[in-house]
């Protein structure tokens, strides 16, 4: 955890930083008067600022095309991209060539400073910006819990948790309860806070779990306010069952945790959810999708013309739930989130509905617990602290896994990763695109380096890592943050609160036309008939 340091011994830190950088990747900060330690290296200073900056040479792609240009920045916001820009000696020079030059990726699902299942989530709005700044993520979109069902004082909660931020971000709401005063304060989140999005958990009975009548009252509030209504799907009664029969059986480890919520009830939920989406008319997201039973439902609703959009997360995309076998407690539980890794098969299958459309981008579900927190259930699965890293792995792994291997293309790659993020909720072009008056969130990766994951490198406050150990081909060079270059040579330099909050207007692309499909179903139903009174 983060501990205080003087400002008068912020310099001296400073000058260790400098000297340890040229030996390892940087793991503690010291910025503000703040270290942050998450490993054995010291990490200080602000982020390069130039009010001008180009970057020249390189291969520039957004999710439609691609091309050969250079990119020209001023005061945080790209001015032009065209070929060969010429500018004085005022302008900070980055040579690209050879090299792809990127929007920074956009994470729509974090959990960062989060109060969840006795203990808190060990990541907050620097130490999470951090590592999403190491790893080319630019922005993120997290999850605003109420406090005792007041969405107000949630969110006035996570003003001040955000004091922090190093990066840009924007908030979902989660609804876990239903009254007058939540739909009330739902409407003032849309016009007022710029939330577009509020997130309904069908599991964790008990705690955050809604039932199907709070489900199609939120679903009616979310079309009325042209906010988009998200779902964790789960049958979480069925998981209480599950979970359940793991314990009479003497199953207590994380392996009992995958077993006492198996795929179908992912796909129960999911397929339930999509229904009552499709009764209200109103658009669905479901996150984290983590199995071919909760896709497939997904696909079939697509193909009919439902506007559902599928997330998938890094760790449902290149683990398996082997791992939850572990003999190791510690290892073992350090995979525990939900829904659960799949076995293998699931990975495989999300990865060509990415790479076919049936899923639209993708997430991380950052949610970092450590090996102390993860022990809170060493001796029942049901109390191990839900949740795993990736929001600093995430644009590799999918670099690797899905354009390494062929499966999708460069330009897909800025889709999955940014665009559609940004054009789901309605930040689009401002976020998500290397096109003048776009923010200047860029990355530059070389497809020609090569990357390997490790604890003892990572940028989070972790002390395990669900990817330890994995390599591949492409990495992230340099990320620039609203036009501050923040992460390049291995060297994380940024300060808490220089962050800004995104907000996000509501009616996306996914509201067009369903009006007249309202319509078209009105003027169908031939009622209400009229009909003679009896005479008797």
């Amino acid at each position: 955890m983060a501990s205080f340091v003087s400002e008068l011994l912020c310099p001296l830190f400073i000058f260790f930083s400098i000297i340890q950088s040229s030996l390892s990747q940087s793991n503690q900060y010291c910025d503000a008067g703040f270290e942050y330690e998450s490993g054995s290296t010291t990490a200080c200073g602000s982020g390069t600022a130039p009010s001008k900056l180009l970057i020249k040479g390189g291969i520039v792609v957004n999710a439609h095309h691609q091309q050969l240009a250079d990119v020209y920045v001023e005061d945080g916001i790209i001015v032009a991209v065209e070929p060969s820009i010429t500018v004085g000696d005022d302008v900070k020079v980055i040579d690209a060539t050879g090299k792809y030059v990127m929007p920074g990726g956009i994470d729509p699902h974090t959990h960062l400073d989060m109060s969840f299942m006795s203990s808190g989530t060990i990541d907050d709005f620097f130490s999470g910006h951090a590592a999403a700044l190491a790893g080319g993520t630019t922005m993120h979109i997290d999850f605003v819990i109420p406090v005792d069902g007041s969405l107000t004082a949630g969110y006035e909660a996570y003003e001040r948790k955000a004091k922090k931020a190093c990066m840009d971000y924007g908030f979902h709401m989660a609804i876990t309860k239903w009254n007058d005063d939540v739909s009330r304060e739902m409407e003032i989140m849309v016009k007022e806070k710029g939330i577009n999005s509020f997130k309904f958990f069908m599991a964790y009975k008990g705690a955050l779990m809604v039932n199907d009548e709070l489900l199609l009252e939120g679903f009616k509030r979310c079309k009325s306010l042209g906010a988009l209504a998200m779902v964790h799907a789960e049958n979480g009664d069925a998981v209480d069952e599950g979970q359940k029969r793991m314990i009479e059986l003497g199953i207590t480890g994380p392996e009992g945790h995958a077993l006492s919520r198996p795929a179908v009830l992912e796909g129960e939920a999911t397929a339930r959810a999509i229904r009552l989406a499709n009764f209200v008319n109103t658009p669905l997201y479901v996150v984290h999708v983590m199995s071919i039973d909760a896709m497939e439902e997904i696909a079939k609703a697509r193909k009919s013309g439902q506007r559902v959009i599928g997330e998938p997360v890094v760790s449902g995309l290149v683990l398996d739930e082997s791992w939850l076998w572990h003999p190791d407690f510690k290892t073992a539980a350090s995979y525990v989130m939900s829904p659960p890794i799949r076995s293998k098969g699931h990975d495989k299958a999300l990865q060509a509905a990415l790479a076919t459309g049936v899923l639209q981008l993708v997430g991380t579900d950052h949610c970092a617990f450590n090996s102390t927190q993860k022990a809170l259930g060493i001796d029942d699965f049901r109390k191990i602290p839900n949740g795993v890293n990736g929001i600093e792995e995430r644009m590799h792994l999918v670099w690797d896994t899905m354009v390494e291997s062929g499966q999708i293309s460069v330009t897909d790659y800025v889709r999955v990763t940014s665009t559609e993020c940004a054009r789901i909720f309605n930040i689009y072009p401002r976020k998500g695109a290397i096109l003048p008056g776009s923010d200047a969130d860029i990355i530059i990766l070389n497809p020609n380096s090569s990357f390997e994951i490790s604890t003892k490198s990572h940028h989070s406050r972790l002390d395990t890592n669900v990817y330890d150990g994995k390599k591949g081909k492409g990495k992230v060079e340099v990320t620039i943050s609203r036009g501050r270059v923040v992460w390049e040579n291995n060297e994380l330099k940024d300060t808490p609160g220089t962050g800004r909050y995104i907000p996000m207007q509501p009616y996306s692309y996914l509201f067009d036309g369903l009006d007249k499909k309202d319509a078209t179903y009105l003027s169908s139903l031939k009622a209400p008939v009229k009909r003679a009174k009896s005479s008797s």
